[in-house]
C-alpha cells in the first residue's frame, strides 16, 4: 500500500506540473538553434535565445506602422535594445513572415512566400544538413550540423554584416584588401525606423594611416585620429582597465574590435540616428545602460573646425589657435570665432632655418592624403620633410 501511495503521489505531481506548463508557456525551454526542418513565424511568436539568455532573435515591429523585421536584441532589459537587423531596408509589409532554411541558405519569406531577405550563399551542396544557431556572444551563424564546434565550419554569420552596433568579439569593422569590402556601422533612419540612415562609422585606409571617420552621407563629421600603435589617438582614454581595443593589419585585412576584460559586463558601440557614436555599458543586475564614452566628446572633435595650420584647445578663447609662425587667414572671421579658414605663414617658407616644434597631447593630424613610409624613424622622417 505504501508503494501504491507513493506512485499515486508521483502521478498527481506529474499531472500538476503538466497543467502548470500548459497554463504558463513561458516555462518552456529556450532554444538557440533552428534546424533544416524547423521555422520561425511572426504568428507563432517563437524566438531563439542565446546560451546564457543574454540575446534573443525573432520578429519585431518598432512602430505603429505595419513593418516587421527580423532582428537580435538584448533579452532582459527594461528598454528593448536591438543590435542587428536582417531585413532593415526591406521590411515585411504584413504580419505574415517566416524564417526557414532552404538548401544552404537562411531565407525570410513574406506574403505569398516571396523572399525579402536571404543569406545568399552560393556554395555547393553538402550531404550534411544546414542549421542556424544564435551564439552566446550574439552572433547568428549558419553551419553544417556535423561541424558544430569548428569556426571553419561557419558558412555565414551576422557578425560579417553589422548594422548600427558593434559587439565585443565582433571583429567586423574592417577592410578586406582582397575583395575591397568595407564593413562599417550605419545608423537607423530614426528612433523607430531601422532602415539605413545618413550616418556611418567607417575605417578609411585609402592612404596614410588608417583611422575611423564618422560621416553624414559623404561629409566627414568626426574622426578617431590615426592608429599610433597602441590606440586611435583621438579616442578618450578612460576605462582601459575594462576594455581592450584590438587593431590588426595584415596583407589581407585591416580590422578593429574590442574585448571586455570582465565577461559579466555588457558593452556595445552604437551610432545613433542623430550622428553620435556611443559606447554603452551595463553591469547586471542593473537593467539600464550607462554611457562609457561618446563622440563627439567636445567642440574640438568637429572635423576641420579650425582649418589648416591651426589647432583647437578647449582652454583658450577663441578655441582655434594658429601654430607658431602662422597667423589667421581671415582675421575678421577668426575674431568672430569662425576658424574654418585656418592660418597662413607669417613669412614665406625659405630653404634654410626651418624646423619642427613639438606639440603635446594632440590628436594626430588627418593623414588620409599623406604618404606613409613605415621603414623610417622620426629623425629620418624629419630630414626627408625638410628636403621636400
Amino acid at each position: 500500500m505504501k508503494g501504491a501511495e507513493n506512485m499515486s503521489h508521483h502521478s498527481y505531481t506529474f499531472s500538476f506540473l503538466l497543467v502548470l506548463i500548459l497554463l504558463h508557456p513561458t516555462l518552456s525551454i529556450d532554444v538557440n538553434m533552428l534546424s533544416s526542418t524547423d521555422s520561425l513565424t511572426i504568428s507563432s511568436n517563437r524566438t531563439l535565445v542565446s546560451p546564457g539568455g543574454v540575446f534573443e532573435l525573432g520578429f519585431f515591429k518598432p512602430s505603429t506602422l505595419s513593418r516587421w523585421y527580423l532582428g537580435i536584441w538584448y533579452r532582459k532589459l527594461v528598454e528593448k535594445t536591438y543590435v542587428w537587423v536582417a531585413n532593415r531596408d526591406n521590411p515585411l509589409s504584413t504580419s505574415v513572415g517566416t524564417l526557414k532554411i532552404s538548401g544552404n541558405n537562411l531565407v525570410l519569406l513574406g506574403h505569398s512566400n516571396t523572399s525579402v531577405w536571404s543569406t545568399n550563399l552560393t556554395r555547393g551542396s553538402s550531404t550534411s544538413p544546414v542549421m542556424a544557431e544564435l551564439l552566446a556572444n550574439g552572433n547568428f551563424v549558419v553551419r553544417h550540423s556535423n561541424n558544430k564546434d569548428s569556426p571553419s565550419g561557419i558558412l555565414w554569420q551576422s557578425f560579417d554584416f553589422p548594422t548600427d552596433t558593434l559587439l565585443p568579439e565582433m571583429r567586423r569593422l574592417s577592410y578586406d584588401h582582397k575583395t575591397g569590402r568595407n564593413r562599417f556601422l550605419t545608423s537607423w533612419r530614426s528612433s523607430d525606423d531601422p532602415s539605413s540612415g545618413d550616418f556611418t562609422y567607417k575605417l578609411d585606409i585609402r592612404r596614410g594611416l588608417p583611422e575611423f571617420f564618422l560621416k553624414e552621407n559623404d561629409f566627414e563629421q568626426e574622426r578617431s585620429g590615426p592608429w599610433n600603435g597602441i590606440e586611435f589617438s583621438g579616442m578618450p582614454e578612460e576605462g582601459r582597465n575594462y576594455v581592450v581595443y584590438d587593431y590588426t593589419e595584415t596583407r589581407d585585412e585591416v580590422a578593429f574590435r574590442f574585448l571586455i576584460a570582465n565577461q559579466s559586463i555588457y558593452m556595445r558601440l552604437t551610432i545613433n540616428y542623430v550622428g553620435s557614436l556611443y559606447q554603452f555599458t551595463l553591469i547586471p543586475p542593473s537593467r539600464r545602460w550607462g554611457v562609457f564614452l561618446t563622440l563627439p566628446t567636445d567642440d574640438c572633435d568637429a572635423y576641420k573646425s579650425c582649418g589648416p595650420y591651426a589647432y583647437c584647445d578647449l582652454s583658450t578663447l577663441p578655441r582655434c589657435n594658429c601654430f607658431e609662425g602662422f597667423h589667421p587667414k581671415n582675421q575678421q572671421q577668426w575674431d568672430l570665432r569662425e576658424g574654418s579658414d585656418g592660418c597662413v605663414r607669417r613669412t614665406p617658407l625659405s630653404c634654410s632655418g626651418n624646423g619642427f616644434s613639438r606639440l603635446k597631447n594632440m590628436k594626430l593630424p588627418d593623414a588620409k592624403m599623406a604618404i606613409v613610409d613605415r621603414g623610417v624613424n622620426l629623425k629620418k622622417c624629419e630630414e626627408r620633410c625638410l628636403r621636400a
